[in-house]
């Protein structure tokens, strides 16, 4: 009998509080559960402040669940996740850095010798589309260059896990459609589990395999756990104009926007 595959995230029964400044206890998340398998893609979008953040922080291990527990493929996550890396809206680049000491950084401070974690990074470097800008700085490339630079720092280290918190919200829409067609162009060569934070639904299901909707907050849980059927490989601006698409987006909208409405009903009243 064949044994079901082990996933790669797992959060069981996961609440999330913090303590206000009053003292208050104010629950972000409640009894989450939510399974993610090796080397899918996984959007979670939801109304703003409803934790989809709050989620990623978990799973990369820098805040721990007050009630349930995270699961790195049956393992305890107790600390940061060191099998994941996050890529997120705003840049982390050096800016005193040329573009191939920033993406080659992380080998270096692990003691990989300078003429190795160059060839590494050149080789990254060319897979995001900015072979010949090595030598350039941050200041020098556009926001759209700077974002693969930040693309390009994570997946050096080969990560099975890819956690992306709104990466291309600031980016202009032609800029975007870019970027994510080349995000599904390398996640279809590395393969790692990639959890996406969007507030975009169309983004979600044009990159996904499973779109999560979450409540709004207080207290956000799993609304609909939607799998995204659509052919791969595929071309993000294309895949958009498929009946399958558009039947899918009023599917997933029509759950979304009750919670976004009762997101703005609270919002006018605090």
């Amino acid at each position: 009998m064949a044994t079901a595959e082990v996933p790669m995230i797992e959060l069981q029964g996961v609440t999330k509080q913090f303590v206000k400044p009053s003292g208050e206890i104010h629950t972000v998340l409640r009894n989450i559960n939510l399974k993610v398998g090796k080397g899918e893609f996984c959007s979670i979008v939801g109304p703003t402040g409803c934790g989809k953040s709050t989620t990623l922080s978990l799973i990369a291990g820098f805040e721990a669940p007050t009630v349930g527990q995270v699961q790195i493929q049956n393992k305890l996550l107790d600390g940061i996740n060191s099998r994941a890396v996050c890529v997120f809206q705003s840049e982390n680049a050096f800016p005193w850095k040329t573009v191939i000491d920033n993406v080659s950084l992380s080998l270096r401070l692990k003691g990989i010798k300078k003429d190795k974690a160059y060839a590494e990074a050149r080789h990254w470097i060319e897979k995001v589309g900015l072979k010949g800008f090595e030598g350039h700085y941050p200041h020098q490339l556009s926001g759209g260059m700077r974002k693969r630079v930040a693309l390009a720092q994570c997946l050096i280290t080969q990560p099975e896990i890819l956690l992306m918190d709104e990466s291309f919200s600031a980016l202009d829409v032609h800029t975007r459609s870019l970027m994510e067609n080349e995000l599904l162009n390398i996640w279809e060569e590395t393969r790692a589990s990639v959890i996406f934070i969007t507030h975009d639904l169309e983004e979600a299901i044009a990159l996904s395999d499973r779109v999560i909707v979450l409540t709004a907050g207080p207290g956000a849980t799993i609304k609909g756990d939607y799998p995204i059927h659509l052919t791969r490989p595929r071309n993000v601006s294309e895949i958009r104009f498929e009946p399958g698409f558009m039947q899918l987006h009023e599917q997933i909208w029509n759950d979304l926007r009750d919670e976004v409405m009762t997101s703005y009903a609270h919002a006018i009243r605090a």
